[in-house]
């Protein structure tokens, strides 16, 4: 499968075992991870998406990651699961795109994962209940994610201008539940850093 321009626009949510705010956001990987080394699932929806003529709209994603230490210095672990209903063109889409292959913002994944357990379809769903984000992979990931408020009691709490690459724009928030059971890890950060973004990928 050759490169091909792609893009995808939805949310991404994100839960770690940091016990305040990664700070990996805002250091760009050059401060170590509140516990010296990451745990973390991401979940994503695609409100509109293609890779190529291949469209990628409507689907659900789960990305779980482990980082030895400073996340610059790579030797990430990553599995990622692909929503049951992507066609094998979808899967094939996603999986160049997030191991790094396809380039564009994920790109990196290519240098910083080194070991890459694989890829496997479910039934994903991303839902929205008032501000909480509810993630769910039956028997997988169990996760429910709520903003932390600021000083406007109607508004979230948020880091905008950032060069963070997965958005410059960050929701903080905090996992209200954070279960994952998958390749050997059994996790829960519940009440552990959490964040939000907006989803605005493409490539190459």
């Amino acid at each position: 499968m050759a490169d091909q321009d792609w893009a995808m626009k939805g949310e991404l949510v994100l839960s770690c075992n940091c016990t305040v705010f990664c700070p990996c956001v805002l250091s760009l990987g050059s401060h170590p991870p509140t516990e010296g080394y990451c745990q973390t699932w991401a979940g994503f929806r695609i409100d509109a998406g293609h890779f190529g003529e291949v469209d990628l709209s409507g689907l659900n994603l789960g990305l779980v990651m482990e980082i030895p230490g400073y996340m610059s210095r790579g030797n990430w672990t990553a599995g990622l699961f692909i929503d049951k209903r992507a066609s094998v063109y979808a899967v094939k889409a996603l999986t160049r795109i997030f191991t790094g292959k396809a380039g564009g913002t994920t790109s990196l994944l290519s240098i910083l994962v080194g070991k890459f357990l694989g890829v496997e379809q479910a039934p994903i769903t991303y839902e929205t209940r008032d501000r909480t984000r509810i993630f769910q992979i039956p028997k997988i990931i169990d996760g429910a994610v709520t903003p932390i408020v600021g000083k406007d009691r109607d508004k979230d709490t948020v880091i905008s201008n950032s060069e963070y690459w997965i958005a410059p724009e960050i929701i903080v928030a905090r996992s209200d539940k954070s279960k994952m059971r998958a390749f050997g890890r059994n996790w829960n950060f519940a009440g552990r850093s959490a964040e939000i973004c907006k989803l605005d990928w493409r490539g190459p």
